[in-house]
């Protein structure tokens, strides 16, 4: 396997770490609002949601350790840099979309 390529985020950091705090308040606040609605909604779709959310708070803490560590950018699989509108779009991916859709 080829060693990881350096992301180019130096000039970047601060913004890609606002785009990350964004997305985590977005789903914080999704799960404070089905918490909030849980005794109107449906119990099992709840729970799939609020389990799909929580997935996603993981992949932003691990993208904020990618951030620190220097790698983040850095497909997983094959180590190429992940196309920048790809991570404006997801900003806590952690492969580009080849890789993505082999882990399918």
């Amino acid at each position: 396997m080829n060693s990881p390529k350096t992301a180019p985020v130096d000039h970047r950091v601060h913004e890609i770490l606002q785009r990350l705090q964004h997305e985590r308040n977005t789903r914080l606040a999704q799960l404070n609002a089905m918490e909030a609605d849980k005794p109107n909604s449906n119990e099992d779709l709840v729970t799939a949601q609020t389990t799909a959310i929580r997935l996603v708070l993981k992949e932003i803490d691990a993208a904020e350790e990618r951030v620190a560590d220097g790698t983040y950018g850095v497909c997983g699989g094959c180590n190429a840099n992940i196309p920048v509108g790809r991570l404006e779009i997801l900003p806590y991916v952690r492969y580009c979309v080849r890789c993505q859709q082999q882990a399918l």
